[in-house]
């Protein structure tokens, strides 16, 4: 009980890893805020990878490096005076030359793998590596031909100028020096001075639109932590949801923790916008389905009644959007969405259960698992699949259940990567133990291992899975969904 209480008092603005792509675009502010840059500047410089490049270090996911390298090296060139950081620049160069040549299949593949922004951001980058010498020209080379992703991005804009409310919000630097008119200037900022929350976007703005804007230098000084900026910040509401989504598998909850859920709970409800949803963050204009439907699962959960009505409004003809104008639809949305459904009593038969269900069958891999937008591990849906297709349809779900069963490694782990991560191994015990706790039958001795190994592996620090610009991890949260899959 005592790791319980101590998350739920810690749980706050948020507890996220820094990314060395936002920190390399704070690193070119230079002469407009010289002691944060220099400070960022040093934090690229200490977290290279062994490998030349920048990014997760645990997994080696393409997109991930390769926006980071390029960010990095392109920082490293506008403000690098030393030797050390022309070294820097060289090894990053040839582990880029080898990511790339490695990540053809996987970067012209299922767009669901990408990180955010990336089919726009990278080409921007690309140019603009290319102008300053840092990479040769591309053409036809994989980085070049990712300028075609970048036009169907803009394409499916139809000519809204990016603003605020739009996702795309997140990757206003893609426009570069040239592409501005593609943002409306005057409508980027939030209140607290960021554009989108978001620290990279943030410094391009003080940067290429307002330069030396007093709002958004502000917002980035209050977000940076040892040099370092994370892919968004605050997300105080992301992580109080996400974290309570994983105490409402419990039950029987202590009264003690019930008392600390209390004003977190009271967070939430405040912030909830009828028949908008909610955002990552406090007074964010971003709204989507993912956090809203996740958030209307807590509060109803402990009788808090957000309006349903919400959640509708992201419904599309064949599934639903997780925000306006995205290319491609997130699996964890549409089933964290029946998720709330179930739990407000929709029947199987009705229509937006049915779609979302033949959605699911569509975008499987192998008729056994899925990948999200949001996470590298197909565990990470795949149990949350299981979670809320449960009752709904079994058969979907025992798929499932088999292939987790059939991946577990001798030792009880799991891990998709070719290692085992705590977090990953708890995403299949939270599933399993949902499965045998509904009266299916699990193995026991399945479950048994797996929960010996979990409780000796896991201890922060955990690998970066999480997908945004770049992989991050937040936490908090990934130390809730130990304990609960530990508790269940």
């Amino acid at each position: 009980m005592e790791n319980f209480q101590s998350l739920l008092k810690k749980m706050g603005v948020g507890h996220m890893s820094n990314t060395a792509y936002d920190t390399a675009w704070i690193a070119r502010i230079g002469d407009i805020a010289p002691n944060m840059s220099n400070a960022a500047l040093s934090w690229l410089s200490k977290n290279q990878l062994s490998d030349g490049s920048w990014g997760a270090k645990d997994i080696l996911y393409y997109h991930d490096r390769i926006i980071c390298t390029l960010a990095a090296m392109i920082a490293l060139t506008y403000r690098g005076k030393r030797m050390q950081d022309k070294v820097q620049i060289e090894n990053g160069l040839i582990a880029l030359g080898k990511i790339t040549s490695q990540a053809t299949h996987g970067l012209a593949g299922d767009l669901n793998g990408a990180t955010v922004g990336f089919e726009v951001i990278v080409p921007t980058l690309v140019a603009e590596a290319e102008k300053l010498g840092v990479i040769k020209q591309q053409g036809d080379r994989i980085l070049g031909r990712l300028s075609k992703m970048r036009q169907m991005k803009i394409a499916k804009l139809s000519g809204v100028k990016i603003n605020r409310n739009l996702a795309a919000v997140l990757s206003s630097e893609m426009a570069g020096t040239d592409s501005i008119a593609f943002l409306d200037t005057e409508n980027l900022q939030e209140a607290n001075g960021s554009v989108g929350y978001s620290p990279a976007s943030t410094a391009y703005f003080s940067l290429q639109i307002k330069p030396g804007d007093e709002r958004a230098i502000n917002y980035l000084k209050s977000i940076i932590t040892n040099g370092g900026a994370p892919f968004v910040a605050p997300f105080d509401i992301f992580e109080r949801c996400w974290v309570l989504w994983n105490f409402v598998l419990l039950e029987n909850l202590a009264p003690e923790i019930i008392e600390l859920i209390r004003p977190h709970l009271d967070f939430l409800e405040q912030r909830w916008i009828p028949g908008k949803g909610i955002s990552f963050t406090t007074d964010c204009a971003l709204i989507d389905s993912d956090d809203s439907s996740v958030t209307y699962q807590v509060l109803n959960c402990f009788g808090r009644h957000p309006d349903l009505g919400a959640l509708f409004s992201y419904e599309e003809e064949k599934y639903f959007r997780c925000y306006q104008y995205e290319i491609n639809p997130s699996i964890g949305a549409n089933i964290h969405i029946l998720g709330a459904l179930k739990m407000a009593g929709y029947e199987t038969d009705h229509p937006s259960v049915r779609k979302i269900l033949i959605f699911l069958y569509k975008t499987r891999y192998n008729n056994a698992y899925w990948f999200d937008k949001w996470h590298a591990s197909p565990y990470y849906i795949t149990s949350h699949a299981i979670i809320e297709c449960l009752g709904y349809d079994d058969k979907l779900c025992e798929d499932s259940v088999n292939w987790i069963l059939d991946t577990q490694k001798p030792d009880g782990s799991w891990g998709f990567y070719g290692f085992s991560t705590a977090e990953e191994t708890a995403f299949c015990l939270q599933a399993l133990k949902v499965w045998r706790n509904s009266g299916r039958k699990i193995p026991a001795n399945e479950i048994e291992i797996a929960s010996g190994w979990l409780t000796e592996h896991c201890e922060p620090p955990y690998p970066w899975m999480w997908i945004g610009k770049t992989l991050y991890y937040p936490e908090l949260l990934i130390q809730s969904i130990i304990l609960t899959a530990l508790a269940l």
